[in-house]
């Protein structure tokens, strides 16, 4: 799946970066969640994409970092309201879940789907808010 979407992004002009694992060997996720979000909280990335088995993990240690709202995509219709509503900075895919062209599929969605504001923007200035508190 990542070599494909890697393919396909670079083909629509997208700049990719690979902090991930580059074999089948099962890997500890967390420190490479870090490092990826590390980029985007940093400025250095707008964006990024985190492939795992199903996501459900990388979701959960991507959203530890302060500053991101990665989202799960196992749909094309999660990826448009992840980017619609939540505006998330972060797309988080499962290979064990989706095939790569749903990944394809999914990702040109959240890419291209605008953030649509108001009311969800009072929602992530209240999430903002419990970042600071807790």
């Amino acid at each position: 799946m990542k070599k494909e979407l890697t393919e396909w992004l670079v083909t629509q002009g997208h700049e990719v970066d690979d902090r991930g694992a580059h074999d089948a060997e099962v890997v500890d996720y967390p420190p490479l969640c870090a490092d990826v979000c590390a980029e985007v909280v940093g400025g250095r990335a707008e964006r990024a994409i985190v492939i795992g088995g199903t996501g459900g993990g990388e979701a959960i240690a991507c959203n530890k970092v302060r500053g991101i709202r990665a989202g799960l995509g196992h749909s094309v219709f999660l990826a448009e309201i992840s980017a619609a509503h939540n505006k998330t900075n972060v797309l988080v895919l499962g290979a064990k879940v989706i095939s790569a062209q749903d990944a394809v599929e999914i990702t040109r969605t959240w890419l291209t789907t605008p953030f649509k504001g108001d009311r969800h923007q009072q929602r992530l200035d209240q999430i903002e808010e419990m970042e600071k508190n807790f």
